[in-house]
């Protein structure tokens, strides 16, 4: 997590604390960790920004741990520490480490051609299962969520006409420049310090805070917005719960404005093999997916409505034998859909990601809540707790927030901060942009269990300090 995180708490009380504190679990870091911290320094030499993504470096210890192996719920870095991890590839690795299932799929088709830019038999059985179990019936493969909602995106402005996307404040979906807004100090700004890049964010994006349906209807009204982007609940802000009667103003006032609702499970596909969409009833028009579904080899897919469908085949037929070749759609990519990546998916949809397997996450999910909730009962600490299937997070807030407005009013990213470099010093892993666990079907009751004992750790170590 980056130390300009703790820029938003430099107000609150003990932050010089918290600070030195934080220096001090990073020291610990350091001398634990020397071989890491060698790689790390080398990786400075030929990486922009040190790993292979810019994104590895925002770990809270300083700099991030060397994997050497991972296996089920556990990694083991190059200087020889296990860790119980709850990050799990920030749900790229929900089904576990290795599992079985996948590594066996993947050897045996690779062994026959990894990509061919060609349909395999395996692709049938995919295409049947994704509608099954998400109940749209047409579904096409990338390489990413992040291009599965760039081409949603693009299916909705060709078949509407217009040309903004309305995501929610706070919102997180991949590298899709329409959603890096905010609202922030009341006005609409590049979302997390992004660095702008010469879009005219006015001109294709609406934000408006999530769960306010009035500010919803006032954005949609004028006509021209192409599509509504969103989770079923905000997972990426720190978790958001969905408001009652949300999901059934959204659907309504989509529909009435002839708006398309993509609904975007990257994350909350952790609520069960349906994902929150098929738990909760939501009828979205395009559904949207990543991640964990090839059991961590990149993939992404999404689904359209028969409605979506047949307005997309009006401007771009999906038979026409009079052509060679269809009309190019503006999305895709060499290695959507390879072979691989489809051997990897089926393996995932039929072996690991089963009921079972989701009924043992959710459990230890229930089990990591309940702990850390009576810790912070027992000690009166004015934090809270939120699960949504097998993934749950800790927050220091009173209650759970309403918005993206919330979060930034009462977030406090330098007891964040301080959390995530104990975390890995105890050796344990969460996602590194906030405290949020996941838990994969290898994750086991003394996994949980260990992160507990842990938590009650740093409840002493910042109630010692005067700090809470």
């Amino acid at each position: 997590m980056d130390r300009a995180v703790t820029a938003a708490a430099k107000t609150k009380p003990g932050t010089a604390v918290i600070d030195a504190l934080i220096d001090r679990e990073q020291e610990r870091f350091l001398k634990t960790h020397p071989r890491s911290a060698a790689a790390w320094a080398e990786g400075k030499q030929h990486f922009l920004y040190g790993g292979p993504s810019h994104w590895m470096r925002r770990w809270a210890g300083g700099f991030p741990v060397y994997a050497a192996e991972a296996s089920g719920a556990h990694i083991r870095d190059m200087d020889g520490h296990d860790y119980v991890d709850f990050c799990l590839g920030d749900t790229g690795g929900m089904c576990g480490h290795a599992p079985e299932a996948v590594t066996r799929a993947a050897v045996r088709q690779l062994e026959r051609g990894a990509t061919m830019m060609l349909p395999t038999e395996n692709s049938l059985w995919v295409g049947a299962e994704l509608s099954r179990r998400f109940g749209l019936p047409y579904w096409t493969l990338t390489t990413s969520a992040t291009d599965a909602n760039r081409g949603a995106i693009r299916i909705a402005r060709m078949i509407t006409g217009r040309n903004k996307v309305l995501v929610f404040s706070g919102c997180y979906h991949g590298g899709v420049e329409e959603a890096h807004v905010e609202i922030r100090d009341g006005r609409i700004g590049m979302r997390n310090m992004i660095h702008p890049n010469g879009v005219d964010h006015s001109a294709v994006s609406k934000v408006v805070e999530f769960n306010d349906i009035e500010a919803l209807e006032r954005a949609l009204a004028p006509g021209d917005v192409a599509c509504v982007l969103t989770e079923p609940l905000m997972t990426n802000f720190g978790m958001i719960p969905v408001a009652d009667g949300f999901h059934r103003a959204l659907r309504e006032i989509t529909r009435r404005t002839d708006t398309v609702l993509i609904i975007d499970e990257t994350h909350t596909i952790s609520c069960g093999p349906g994902g929150y969409t098929r738990l909760h009833g939501l009828e979205p028009d395009i559904f949207v997916a990543g991640k964990a579904i090839a059991g961590g080899i990149p993939a992404g897919m999404f689904g359209v409505s028969q409605e979506v469908a047949n307005r997309l085949w009006k401007i771009v037929p999906h038979v026409n034998p009079r052509e060679r070749q269809s009309a190019h759609l503006g999305i895709g990519g060499t290695l959507a859909g390879n072979a691989l990546t489809v051997a990897a998916m089926r393996a995932v949809l039929e072996e690991v990601l089963t009921p079972q397997n989701y009924a043992t996450m959710i459990a230890n999910a229930s089990r990591l809540a309940e702990g850390a909730r009576r810790i912070i009962e027992a000690n009166r600490l004015p934090w809270h707790v939120t699960q949504i299937g097998a993934r749950a997070e800790i927050m220091f807030t009173p209650e759970p927030p309403r918005s993206g407005a919330d979060v930034i009013a009462t977030r406090r990213g330098d007891l964040e901060t301080l959390l995530h470099a104990l975390y890995m010093n105890e050796g344990i892993l969460v996602t590194p942009f906030h405290t949020m666990f996941l838990m994969c079907p290898a994750t086991t009751a003394e996994d949980v269990d260990r992160h507990t004992n842990v938590l009650g750790r740093f409840v002493e170590l910042v109630r010692d300090a005067g700090v809470v």
